[in-house]
């Protein structure tokens, strides 16, 4: 069973950095990433997305995070990235890795959806 390893959340203070990875991690199974992405959701909130990357390169950002955040992958280790600068205590919440990933099983390619565990982002001075 693939899974999705989170790393780097934590507490940073306003203005601050953080980065966060997401590794597709697992058994010898052929698959290919049709996109993978991070979503969040602070307490009493709907989890909302946060940037999405296709397999062609195409992103997407929500409004709010335009120009601070940035997601980018590194195919060789089936990872990817969220860079988030200039934070502010509005981005607080539990962010998850989300992956769309083509399975080659007996043949044929099926696409299943991953979530990670989920990584705390604290942003307060």
């Amino acid at each position: 069973q693939l899974q999705l390893v989170e790393s780097g959340g934590g507490l940073v203070q306003p203005g601050g950095s953080l980065r966060l990875s997401c590794a597709v991690s697992g058994p010898r199974i052929m698959f290919s990433i049709y996109s993978m992405g991070w979503y969040r959701q602070a307490p009493g909130k709907q989890r909302e997305l946060v940037a999405r990357m296709f397999i062609s390169g195409s992103t997407n950002y929500a409004d709010s995070v335009k120009g601070r955040f940035t997601i980018s992958r590194d195919d060789a280790k089936k990872t990817a990235y969220l860079q988030m600068n200039s934070l502010k205590p509005d981005d607080t919440a539990v962010y998850y890795c989300n992956g769309e990933l083509d399975l080659r099983i007996r043949g044929d390619w099926q696409r299943s959806e991953y979530w990670g565990q989920g990584t705390q982002v604290t942003v307060s001075s």
